[in-house]
């Protein structure tokens, strides 16, 4: 029995009936590279069972404290059912893209029962009429629940529950799920107590660690050596959120998204991506003539995962918040400006530690915070304070090799996240085998016109790659003799 982080329950105490609190990722897979061309159901059920019971994050539940006097536990009791967490459906006729948009809103939209090991798993056939897609291909839809998983954990699921070739690897070994003893009401009351106790010799023991950074922190503020983001905009995305979702994607090469990277020194990937969300963020408000002076703001989350922690499941993420410059037309001019805004975002991180406030949420109040946020929700408390952000950017970097399940190859891949009171907006930024994706998740009430924002993100990339492809003849002269250079020794 392990009890959840302060960060990892404060997920579960986060979520209301109209924001559940999942993470979510969409694959579609060829199935013609599988033994026979086709891969049938239970091959499915068969295969991501033998290989889930190996992972203790999505084969435990929850046991929650009575009273909530304490953070809950997870528990294997040894009730895992594989076939109530994976099932099959279908979209009817014709099958195209916008259907399957609207399918994965719905089932994004629903939470998870909290009386099972929190994830689901839809296989969804009928793929028919997908422009850009191979006939006969199925997609695989998963939640998982923020509490059980972050962005960099679920990478890791994902992982483990594929295979490098078409040829199904078996286990080498035999496994069996360890069942815990399930507590009564008094022990978990007796825990929480002692708990209770220790709470004070683990905050002063963090704050001896951390008030240097904060000390530091404060003094370059003064100096300013550092900026505080200020004075975030309001916008349609900061409101009280329905409960319904829209969702939709769009996927560039990987290379253009580099090529942008390496006109500005020092930029990054992820820079080029806050840049394209950033024009789109622009465009769309514009058009609804709602766009504000100020620049809008992101959350973008940190992975402070060390490789101890790796495989372990749950939440060790920080986050930063960056301007995406959605006040600057220019598009070269707005990458230098999110590039500028990035690193001062990560300077302000390292001041502190961008672990440290991790480390904080072990000391949130349970009970507290779960009627803090209900209360929130009822009363439209968030939009009585000015935001601290306007969206959510996170980048998930995925592999660069071909990825299979159950002999089918993946071909895209997708991420969504949840949405909230006051974060109506949320995008994963992925990348897979060449291909680099954009997902936005959105309420539905805030967002009416996905097609639209989608729009609004492929014109703000054709933007940039135009504005960045005006180099000197000498830079691109240079790139091409390297590219030729590399094919050589390729070759050779």
């Amino acid at each position: 029995m392990q009890q959840l982080t302060g960060l990892d329950a404060s997920f579960l105490y986060l979520e209301t009936p109209n924001a559940p609190m999942h993470i979510s990722g969409l694959a579609i897979y060829d199935q013609s590279t599988a033994p026979g061309g086709k891969v049938r159901f239970k091959q499915i059920i068969e295969n991501t069972a033998q290989r889930i019971r190996r992972l203790p994050a999505l084969t435990r539940r929850l046991v929650t404290v009575p009273l909530g006097l304490d953070h809950p536990y997870w528990i294997a009791d040894g009730s895992f059912d594989p076939e109530f967490h994976i099932r099959h459906i279908a979209l009817p006729a014709p099958g195209d893209w916008r259907q399957l948009c609207i399918l994965i809103s719905r089932i994004h939209a629903r939470p998870l029962d909290r009386g099972h090991p929190l994830w689901e798993l839809y296989v969804i056939e009928g793929l028919d009429n997908m422009e850009g897609y191979p006939n006969n291909c199925f997609a695989i839809f998963t939640k998982m629940h923020h509490a059980a998983v972050d962005g960099a954990s679920g990478m890791e699921i994902t992982a483990a529950t594929h295979d490098l070739s078409p040829v199904v690897a078996q286990p080498s070994e035999p496994y069996s799920i360890t069942v815990d003893q399930k507590p009564g009401t008094l022990g978990l009351l007796a825990r929480a107590q002692l708990n209770t106790l220790k709470q004070p010799f683990r905050f002063v023991s963090v704050a001896r660690n951390t008030v240097p950074g904060f000390a530091r922190l404060y003094s370059r503020l003064r100096r300013g050596e550092l900026q505080r983001v200020k004075n975030i905009p309001r916008t349609r995305f900061n409101d009280a959120v329905s409960a319904h979702r829209v969702f939709d994607a769009v996927t560039f090469p990987l290379q253009d998204i580099k090529d942008i990277k390496n006109t500005v020194s020092g930029t990054t990937v992820n820079d080029v991506a806050i840049t394209i969300c950033g024009g789109a963020l622009r465009k769309y408000l514009l058009s609804k003539d709602e766009l504000p002076e100020a620049s809008l703001a992101a959350m973008a989350p940190i992975n402070v995962r060390d490789s101890a922690e790796k495989g372990k499941g749950g939440n060790i993420v920080s986050t930063m918040t960056v301007p995406v410059r959605s006040d600057i037309e220019d598009a070269m001019e707005r990458l230098r400006a999110v590039h500028e805004g990035t690193s001062q975002a990560k300077e302000y991180a390292n001041a502190v530690g961008a672990k440290t406030m991790t480390d904080y949420t072990q000391f949130i109040p349970s009970t507290l915070t779960a009627l803090a946020a209900r209360l929130a929700s009822r009363w439209g408390l968030l939009n009585q304070m000015d935001p601290l952000y306007n969206c959510v950017i996170t980048n998930v970097p995925g592999p660069q090799v071909p990825l299979y399940n159950t002999g089918a190859r993946m071909i895209a891949n997708f991420g969504t996240g949840p949405v909230q009171d006051g974060l109506g907006l949320f995008h994963v930024i992925g990348s897979y085998c060449g291909d680099f994706t954009i997902s936005a998740t959105a309420c539905r009430e805030m967002m009416p016109d996905p097609e639209f924002y989608r729009d609004c993100l492929n014109e703000s990339f054709a933007e940039l790659k135009k504005a960045t492809a005006k180099t000197s003849p000498k830079k691109a002269e240079s790139r091409t003799r390297k590219s030729a250079s590399r094919r050589r020794k390729k070759a050779a």
